[in-house]
């Protein structure tokens, strides 16, 4: 295994002693101390050849992000977004973001447990690059869709005309430094993408599986789901870990839908605990078109979910739900926004959250409505269930409407098991244990069921009822 080509990371945390003041200040100067070993990591990158052979496009883009990181930094609890929660696990050090080294050895047998049923196409990463060998249903077909490794892709004229059009195009990275950190060391993810009035049979299993090797390692994947007018397509993207290894995954997706297309983007974050991991989905849909959301989250020290779509044509639609469930020390934090930029669209949200221990969760979900947007229908809720009297809940539920005649909804509810229910149980003989565990599935699978991938629920459910019953 190649040396990784960093800096020592920085391991020490301010004193506890310090005031916040110059804890804050602290904060901000290691924050821009990390940024420059990024960047210095960056030109040892390119100096040693790791991006060579990339188009010009493709290099002027990761310079431009990294330029944007260094201009605007890595956020703090004063930045609006971040105001629940601590980023400092992930900005304190420098993650080492070497390219060259070898990934971990992962077999057949090792990702059996993690599959799904029925005839998939699989596309498998280990430690942040593509494995030819444990893929499955890997299709170039151009007139009847692409399942693939975005580093191929770009090595193809055809595809790399669409991948410069599109890559950047959603995911701005002028505001997001993960964004930007991502795009900087960009270089493998997954490209599917689905001709017009193709629809892609399979659905498409993403696999992101870390390995010890990767310890103290950034992990960039980028994912590219394209669907032209009237094509339809399911991508599933899991993230897991084997064994309990520190490490930083930056995920970023960015989904583009035509006239009348259909996605179906579901995410399962189930990291190990010492890991971090943040990851970002930006979407586009054209008119009627219609994307479905899904995030599973139960992995990861700290784990951030940025969900942005912009529904750009009349008639479109969105359903984007999620469930998270953590208990220990973790943090996990889900930040959404719909943007209802034309008329007649519609979006229903609804995440829940279960949390224990220590646990603390954050929601922030906003429905923004343009003023050229009328007609427009959006609902939004956030449900979160509290086991333990030291777990904690931030949620703030938004709406921002610029737009006259719409029907616009949302709220947040926050509590523990119903007492009534657990009496009504326990009187049919239901012990005082399982009769909670019931209770607080039931919780869980109310949105879980609604899920349209039937392999997908009946995996979910099976996880989520394991982790209460466990």
């Amino acid at each position: 295994m190649q040396t990784p080509i960093v800096r020592e990371p920085r391991t020490s945390m301010p004193a506890a002693s310090s005031s916040p003041s110059s804890i804050a200040t602290e904060l901000t100067s290691a924050s821009a101390s990390v940024v420059a070993e990024y960047a210095a990591a960056f030109g040892a990158l390119v100096d040693a050849q790791a991006f060579a052979g990339e188009s010009q496009w493709l290099g002027s883009l990761r310079r431009g992000a990294l330029r944007r990181l260094e201009e605007i930094g890595f956020p703090t609890t004063k930045n609006e977004d971040w105001h629940f929660t601590n980023p400092t696990p992930l900005t304190w050090r420098c993650f080492a973001p070497d390219q060259n080294v070898t990934p971990g050895t992962v077999t057949a047998e090792q990702l059996a447990p993690y599959l799904f049923d029925g005839d998939w196409a699989t596309v498998v990463f280990v430690d942040g690059r593509y494995d030819a060998a444990l893929s499955r249903g890997v299709e170039t077909n151009v007139s009847k869709g692409t399942i693939g490794s975005l580093r191929e892709a770009f090595r193809d004229d055809l595809k790399t005309r669409m991948l410069e059009r599109l890559i950047g195009g959603a995911a701005s990275y002028q505001e997001n430094a993960f964004t930007a950190l991502n795009t900087a060391f960009l270089q493998d993810g997954v490209f599917v993408h689905a001709p017009s009035d193709v629809t892609i049979g399979r659905p498409v299993h993403v696999l992101h599986v870390i390995t010890a090797d990767a310890r103290d390692r950034l992990v960039s994947p980028r994912t590219l789901i394209v669907a032209d007018t009237h094509a339809a397509l399911t991508v599933v993207e899991s993230f897991v870990s084997f064994g309990e290894t520190s490490h930083f995954t930056n995920a970023v997706s960015e989904v583009y839908l035509a006239p009348g297309a259909r996605v179906r983007h579901y995410k399962i974050q189930r990291e190990a605990l010492d890991a971090v991991h943040v990851g970002s989905t930006y979407t586009h849909q054209a008119q009627d078109s219609n994307y479905e959301s899904f995030s599973f989250a139960v992995g990861a020290s700290l784990s951030r979910t940025n969900i942005s779509t912009v529904l750009d044509g009349p008639g479109a639609h969105a359903t984007v739900n999620g469930v998270y469930m953590v208990a220990g020390t973790q943090t996990v934090d889900h930040q959404t926004r719909i943007e209802h930029a034309r008329e007649n669209c519609t979006s229903h949200e609804v995440y829940r959250g279960i949390l224990d221990g220590e646990s603390h969760g954050v929601f922030n979900g906003k429905v923004y409505v343009r003023p050229e947007a009328q007609k427009t229908d959006g609902k939004q809720s956030n449900n979160n269930l509290l086991l333990s009297d030291r777990a904690k809940i931030d949620t703030k539920p938004q709406l921002e409407i610029f737009a006259d005649d719409v029907k616009c909804t949302h709220g947040a509810t926050i509590g523990r098991l119903d007492p009534t229910a657990l009496f009504y149980l326990k009187s049919r003989g239901v012990g005082t244990e399982r009769a909670r565990q019931l209770l607080t599935y039931a919780f869980a699978a109310d949105v879980l069921e609604q899920i349209t991938v039937e392999p997908v629920k009946a995996r979910l459910e099976e996880l989520a009822f394991e982790r209460f019953t466990a």
